[in-house]
């Protein structure tokens, strides 16, 4: 992209799917953009997700059912969720909050807002990737959640959960699942299968290839650690460790990390991080799509380098060093729903965590930023990173631009937090 001597100048800091779509977005409006990231391009969550554009998960994670299966998800060996007991203290503030986003109200509210971003998203990757000539690395072909032991009746009351929310789902039985996937175990008695849904094999890749085609179009990126944000009445200053850059506006996309540079702004955000874990297995059988387990919690992704397994969360912060338990328990999941599946087989990057940053509601923080009218927010996508970056990163061009908003940011607003 050409652009003019007096284009506006923005900086979006950080450089995960989300940054890296943001980026793109205001590069097609003119915008000179400089992407910012002290680690690099796609290293952080944006590096290990399952892959999954999970756009049927429109429901908030703080639902009132949970509450009688924490225990049991806590305490047992191979749980989806663990908190390392150091880290309670600090984690209870964010649990608090989390327990009552459960009030029905809430949940509703809460459900309505996903939707509106989820609807949206594989929309919003079709242009992107058309644009950037990627289209081949979003695979539709659906996905799966699997049931073994559950009623037949919880799973159609679960099934049209999803209807009446608008989410295509198909209720298949044992034979059904087979069909479409032959290495699934007879453990499996049904799964519904949402035909809306697309993977990537490879997620990594597609936020690099998306860098490259943003630098191509004269983007400019600068891995460099970034200390503060300040603003002035006409200029955005963020001092990193070697420069200071000036721009006209600045986009705040740091994931997990972003909460430390908000404090000196003097925002409060209730961000915690659930650091996530993939484990990769090389000899499996073929998958066609994203497979996920109902009772196990975790998730199965076909990759180019092989089965990603994935799904377990911990809390314990951003500087804890990783466990690699909680990735190992993946695999011992993976042998009862994948016949012939051979886990003992390692590879490079085998077991990989990530930090991903988790708001209690469910909902990332979108919007210009209440008392700083040249800074913008993108952050807080807990799961759904890369299932909502390109549409983000749409809605943050718009903002940019004072153009009209496709959906109402209203729920997304950080004031939500006040």
């Amino acid at each position: 992209m050409n652009e003019s001597k007096n284009a506006p100048e923005t900086a979006v800091i950080g450089a995960g799917i989300i940054g890296v779509c943001c980026a793109i977005k205001l590069q097609n409006q003119g915008i000179k953009v400089t992407l910012i990231d002290k680690v690099g391009v796609a290293q952080g969550c944006s590096k290990g997700n399952a892959g999954h554009f999970a756009t049927e998960q429109v429901f908030p994670l703080a639902e009132l059912g949970l509450l009688k299966h924490i225990p049991k998800m806590l305490f047992s060996p191979n749980g989806p969720i663990k908190i390392r007991l150091a880290y309670l203290p600090f984690a209870m503030p964010w649990f608090i909050r989390f327990f009552v986003n459960m009030l029905p109200a809430r949940f509703k509210r809460h459900s309505k807002a996903l939707k509106t971003l989820n609807i949206k998203a594989i929309e919003a990757y079709d242009e992107l990737l058309e644009q950037a000539g990627l289209s081949h690395l979003l695979i539709k072909q659906g996905s799966l959640m699997t049931f073994e032991n559950t009623d037949l009746k919880i799973i159609e009351q679960i099934k049209n959960k999803y209807l009446d929310n608008g989410i295509r789902v198909e209720l298949l039985s044992r034979s059904q699942v087979k069909n479409l996937e032959p290495s699934l175990s007879s453990n499996v008695t049904y799964a519904l299968y949402f035909p809306d849904v697309g993977h990537t094999q490879d997620p990594e890749k597609l936020c690099l290839s998306l860098f490259e085609y943003f630098m191509a179009q004269g983007g400019q990126f600068v891995q460099e650690h970034v200390h503060s944000i300040e603003q002035s009445k006409e200029k955005v200053r963020i001092s990193t460790s070697l420069q200071t850059i000036h721009c006209d506006t600045a986009i705040l996309a740091a994931g997990a990390w972003s909460k430390r540079l908000l404090t000196p702004l003097k925002y409060k955000v209730p961000l915690d991080t659930e650091r996530g874990y993939h484990y990769m297995v090389k000899n499996h059988p073929n998958i066609n799509r994203p497979i996920a387990s109902y009772e196990r919690k975790f998730i199965m992704t076909p990759m180019t380098s092989g089965l990603r397994l994935a799904g377990t969360v911990e809390f314990a912060g951003l500087n804890t060093k990783s466990n690699k338990k909680r990735a190992t328990a993946l695999a011992s999941h993976s042998t009862k729903l994948l016949d012939g599946i051979n886990i003992t087989e390692s590879l490079d990057g085998q077991h990989w965590m990530g930090m991903r940053p988790s708001l209690p509601d469910s909902l990332p923080v979108i919007g210009r930023a209440p008392k700083h009218d040249r800074l913008f927010f993108a952050f807080g996508h807990q799961h759904l990173g890369l299932t909502q970056a390109a549409i983000t990163g749409k809605l943050i061009a718009e903002l940019v631009c004072k153009k009209p908003s496709s959906i109402e940011l209203e729920p997304f607003s950080i004031n939500r937090f006040d």
